[in-house]
């Protein structure tokens, strides 16, 4: 178990795996999820990269300082990972929020990325998904986590078909959600719902080799956000998992290791060629 201390002094729980030759991979998970999020991807990942995964500010072992949070903030304490870890560039695999967060890392710091893969994400607001996390925040401000249980709040975190099979608390991602202080889930919220949508004029001056991967029957964020980063991002590659929600790391994740790691390496392969 690591730390690391970003410039307002919160800690930072990280954790890494793997290769110490291999390319380094950081993975930042998304809304109330930590790092455990990615344990299905953690062995495959590690088999051949080096891989590095943290807490977002608020959840897991991660200090949980007084909000309201700020995504910016966020992805700075992705920077002081890297930094703690001696690493000066990265694949950076971001998820959901997490996918935000590599977003703004690929505008703020190009010079740390050596890929991005933005998964099941967004790069502007809709009034209804708007709606929907301003009734989270309030919900589970006044009744805690379990309100997300109601009225199928975790149907979209996680997807309908896989709680229908397996039930809510056997998928991973929907125990470590219930897991997050309401409090902290709810600065996580209000970071999100702060973010302007001008980001997404400044994707059009990326340059860095972009994976988009979403699944078809992602209701959080839709096929339409993808296909709009895709357009944004030029050159961008995009993945559609069938049957796949919002959770697709955890509902399809030998599909989502294979086309992650395909697309790494195809660019791990590139700057090989490149520099010889």
């Amino acid at each position: 178990m690591a730390f690391t201390t970003a410039a307002d002094g919160t800690r930072i729980h990280y954790d890494t795996a793997g290769r110490a030759d291999g390319t380094p991979i950081l993975m930042i998970q998304g809304l109330g999820v930590d790092a455990r999020g990615w344990a299905l991807q953690k062995p495959r990942f590690s088999r051949s990269h080096r891989w590095i995964a943290f807490d977002n500010r608020g959840v897991g072992d991660t200090d949980a300082p007084e909000g309201p949070y700020d995504l910016e903030v966020m992805a700075a304490d992705a920077i002081a990972v890297l930094d703690a870890a001696g690493v000066e560039q990265a694949h950076i695999v971001g998820a959901s929020m997490g996918g935000v967060i590599a977003q703004i890392i690929g505008v703020r710091y190009p010079e740390r990325v050596r890929s991005l893969t933005l998964a099941c994400t967004a790069c502007r607001h809709h009034p209804w998904r708007i709606e929907l996390l301003e009734e989270w925040a309030h919900d589970i401000g006044g009744n805690g986590m379990r309100a997300l249980i109601g009225d199928e709040g975790l149907t979209w975190l996680i997807g309908g078909r896989l709680q229908r099979r397996f039930g809510i608390f056997i998928n991973i991602l929907g125990r470590l959600v219930l897991q997050t202080k309401p409090e902290a889930f709810v600065s996580q919220v209000r970071a999100i719902l702060s973010m302007s949508d001008a980001m997404r004029e400044e994707l059009v001056h990326l340059h860095t080799p972009t994976l988009v991967i979403t699944g078809t029957q992602d209701s959080l964020t839709p096929v339409g956000d993808a296909e709009e980063l895709h357009e944004c991002i030029a050159g961008s590659r995009l993945v559609l998992l069938s049957g796949a929600a919002h959770g697709l790391m955890a509902e399809t994740p030998n599909a989502f290791n294979r086309a992650v790691l395909e697309f790494i390496d195809e660019v791990d392969r590139q700057a090989l060629e490149v520099n010889a």
